[in-house]
């Protein structure tokens, strides 16, 4: 709290959590900052080797439930500061890094000063990403959704919404969730109740944007003018999606925003439908549009919005 009274509003504090005394007041430090980042390496001088990894699980999972990133770092796949590949050990270990629920895996001396800094960023990348392939998000929602409720009592209205918004995304297998997010906030929730599918960050702040791309799980963020209207920024970030091959026309996508742009603002959930034309269409063509929907799922509503 002394070193955030010191700094600029909006400036997050990531805790390095790296010796016996930061473990033991874990709860208290977690609470006063703004991430965590599980340094082993040193963690594993002050405690036995053999209970890292259960110092590792805990402080994800808490970090998890209170919904703030956690990094892990230090030692990830250290062979490779010499060697073009990694043992087999440290694959396991950024793998179990990301089933455990990291937000984010950290290099340290493979890209500082090592010799294949850049096959190891690929390794790193392609064992995350087969890491998270096998991850069941429909029950690791149930489960921070469950221990937020019994640690706390109650969700926070802001926390209920994005909860709301990820459990429909899961339900009606939407491509993305697309965000109007002024502080970040909002954009930190929905990331902590893990949805499968890219979280769209749609921000006027780029320290915002720089502080939810890279950091938070699934997210990417979007400069947008605040004053542009939403149907240009929703169509423009859709567009960029289906460019990227994310989404395609007919797929589903959960938006989730306010009436106005700005602080504290957000209290509504929308499903809408991705279409070629959809913004610029005539009457006849929304009709048809709708009754193909309709033939589809069933559903020939255009957006249905929980406010």
């Amino acid at each position: 709290q002394i070193v955030r009274n010191s700094l600029a509003t909006g400036i997050k504090i990531i805790s390095k959590i790296e010796n016996l005394e930061g473990l033991q007041n874990y709860n208290q430090i977690l609470r006063a900052s703004d991430g965590i980042m599980v340094a082993r390496g040193d963690l594993g001088m002050e405690i036995p080797p053999e209970k890292v990894f259960l110092a590792q699980k805990y402080m994800i999972r808490e970090a998890n439930i209170a919904g703030k990133p956690v990094i892990t770092a230090t030692q990830m796949l250290e062979s490779m500061i010499n060697n073009p590949r990694p043992t087999r050990a440290e694959c396991s270990d950024v793998a179990n890094a990301v089933l455990d629920g990291t937000d984010c895996v950290m290099l340290s001396g493979e890209t500082a000063n090592g010799d294949y800094s850049e096959e190891a960023v690929t390794v790193m990348a392609k064992t995350c990403c087969e890491a998270e392939n096998i991850v069941k998000h429909n029950a690791l929602y149930n489960s921070i959704r469950n221990s937020t409720i019994n640690r706390y009592g109650k969700m926070s209205i802001s926390e209920s919404i994005a909860s709301s918004a990820v459990k429909t995304a899961t339900d009606i297998n939407a491509k993305i969730i697309i965000v109007f997010s002024h502080s970040g906030s909002v954009a930190r929730l929905i990331a902590k109740f893990r949805p499968a599918m890219p979280i769209c960050v749609l921000t006027p702040s780029d320290r915002v944007a720089r502080q939810v791309t890279g950091i938070l799980k699934g997210a990417y963020a979007f400069i947008v003018d605040a004053g542009e209207a939403n149907n240009t920024l929703i169509r423009d970030t859709c567009d960029a999606m289906k460019t990227a091959g994310v989404a395609a026309n007919g797929d589903a996508y959960v938006l989730v925003m306010g009436n106005t742009f700005g602080p504290g603002a957000t209290n509504t959930v929308k499903v809408q439908y991705m279409e070629c034309s959809y913004w610029d269409e005539d009457e006849t063509d929304r009709q048809k549009s709708s009754a193909q929907r309709a033939g589809r799922d069933g559903d020939a509503v255009k957006g249905c919005s929980i406010s």
